[in-house]
């Protein structure tokens, strides 16, 4: 789905204790990143959610950061996680090495454990791309990665899983 034409959600209601989550959060591009995890921060505090928040180097960390919380204990006091980042396009074949391993990993980590996993990674062409997804509108992705985070939690709960 395009961000344009992007439809308007209503946060997830989440069945019991409010959620606790964490964001592992790549924060090259501050600006973008910063303003996906606003959006994401807003749609946490409709659901009464709290969230922690852990920095890694860069995008291609978000995969191996997102299995080390799930595998100490630390981690396993959190109800859901939320990966975000920015990757944007370059002159070299390095960003489709970057999209594709960090896709990959995140989704394997999901299928493997069952977590609930919010997938914020923008790929894009251009910096203006990115800002456009990250502001304070309905466009923010970190928002929208949110509230599927918040759907994951709701159906691990109703399915007894957490």
């Amino acid at each position: 789905m395009s961000t344009i034409d992007a439809v308007s959600r209503e946060t997830p209601a989440v069945p019991g204790a409010p959620p606790r989550l964490l964001v592992i959060q790549a924060p090259y591009y501050e600006q973008v990143v910063g303003g996906m995890r606003g959006g994401a921060e807003r749609v946490f505090a409709d659901a009464g959610a709290s969230a922690d928040v852990v920095d890694v180097a860069g995008a291609f960390e978000l995969p191996a950061a997102l299995r080390m919380a799930l595998l100490s204990q630390t981690g396993s006091r959190f109800d859901g996680y939320l990966v975000l980042g920015c990757v944007v396009r370059g002159e070299t074949d390095h960003y489709q090495f970057i999209c594709d391993a960090v896709c990959q990993g995140v989704m394997d980590v999901a299928t493997e454990t069952g977590a609930a996993i919010g997938f914020g990674l923008l790929t894009v062409d251009t910096l203006p791309q990115a800002v456009a997804r990250s502001g304070e509108n309905r466009m923010n992705k970190g928002a929208e990665a949110a509230q599927a985070l918040l759907g994951q939690v709701a159906l691990r709960r109703r399915w007894n899983l957490a």
